[in-house]
């Protein structure tokens, strides 16, 4: 968990919060942020913290947890690179709400909050990503809200598009993600694991999907959305 050096304009092109400023300010925003790296199952940020940082993930995966009232772990979120977790605490003054753990070998760089705070009233750009980002997070929460009751093909579906609008990359006529473990992807679906490999399958067999050790490739983003009706 040393502080592990990444070069300023490669931590801009990773991020999308600083390649969308001026490049002048991106820099010296971007100049703010330590990096370090953690490996797999590692706590990041607990709920009731306080929030002291802003967090980029820069490799790797992250997911953002809570638990229900009896004590079930329920899986929020999964952060891919480039995104950030983080932000709210410090605008609210308040302690954070969910915990964040590591999936995977990850590198996260790190903003201490009165610079990201300063950021966002000085630099319109900045705000507007904010507001975008959550925007795209209530849409989400609400679309998973609504597929509750659904049939679990329709959840598991939600699930992989939700992957590939943050962290998809196009091949041919798909998109790839990473294939998750299936306990993370029965957390964000809340369906059992084993209904969620039985799915999957179905979808494989179906030439929806293909799977290899490392990546998940979308065969076809519409008709996979045609699956939550």
């Amino acid at each position: 968990m040393d502080g592990h050096p990444l070069d300023t304009s490669e931590l801009i092109r990773i991020t999308p919060f600083f390649s969308e400023l001026d490049p002048a300010l991106a820099t010296e925003a971007a100049d703010q942020v330590v990096t370090r790296h953690h490996p797999a199952n590692q706590v990041i940020l607990l709920e009731n913290d306080w929030g002291n940082s802003v967090y980029f993930v820069l490799e790797g995966w992250a997911k953002i947890r809570t638990y229900n009232i009896d004590g079930k772990e329920v899986t929020l979120n999964i952060l891919g690179k480039g995104e950030v977790f983080g932000e709210m605490a410090p605008l609210e003054e308040i302690p954070r709400s969910t915990d964040v753990i590591t999936l995977t070998p990850t590198v996260i760089g790190s903003m201490p909050a009165p610079h990201f705070v300063k950021l966002l009233h000085t630099e319109p750009m900045a705000g507007l990503y904010l507001a975008r980002l959550m925007a795209k997070r209530l849409r989400q929460v609400n679309r998973r809200l609504r597929l509750r009751e659904s049939d679990s093909q329709s959840r598991v579906a939600d699930v992989l598009l939700f992957l590939a609008e943050g962290q998809g990359k196009i091949a041919g006529q798909g998109m790839e993600i990473p294939n998750l473990p299936h306990r993370e992807l029965s957390g964000l679906s809340g369906l059992a694991r084993e209904t969620v490999t039985r799915v999957l399958n179905k979808l494989e067999k179906k030439g929806l999907i293909q799977r290899d050790r490392d990546i998940l490739k979308i065969i076809d983003i519409e008709t996979l959305e045609k699956l939550l009706g």
